[in-house]
């Protein structure tokens, strides 16, 4: 039997949010949520009923911290304490990276005719996060 995962990308502003399975590996972006908007985060959970959350955790290319790591782990411990469920981390460099390459490569096959919006970024990158995540994990 699968299970469903739902990853975060924390920003200072904006969280990014994915759900994706292990059956698959795949993982699909959801609408970014504000952050501090602990009701959205709820919602989310609630209505997926997850198996495990993922975090990814902001690393410099050398493994140190940078300042938002501070912040992160600060979030995982709020979502510790308000959720009931297992979180996991996930190394995130070069997430933000991958989705720009993710969004860049759809528009340029027309599979998004729209402009990029800030949020997309947010919810391609814990894609990619979760994505990741399922492939060390199985």
């Amino acid at each position: 039997m699968s299970s469903v995962y739902l990853a975060f990308d924390y920003g200072e502003k904006r969280i990014g949010a994915a759900i994706g399975d292990d059956l698959t590996g795949s993982a699909r972006p959801l609408p970014t949520l504000a952050t501090g908007d602990w009701a959205a985060i709820e919602k989310l959970i609630n209505e997926w009923r997850p198996a495990a959350l993922i975090v990814g955790m902001p690393l410099n290319e050398d493994g140190s911290d940078q300042l938002i790591t501070t912040l992160t782990r600060k979030f995982i411990r709020q979502i510790e304490g308000r959720i009931k469920l297992p979180v996991h981390t996930s190394d995130e460099r070069f997430s933000s990276r991958a989705a720009d390459n993710i969004l860049r490569d759809a528009r340029a096959s027309g599979q998004m005719t729209r402009r990029v919006r800030k949020g997309d970024r947010d919810g391609q990158a814990a894609r990619v996060i979760l994505e990741q995540w399922l492939r060390e994990r199985c």
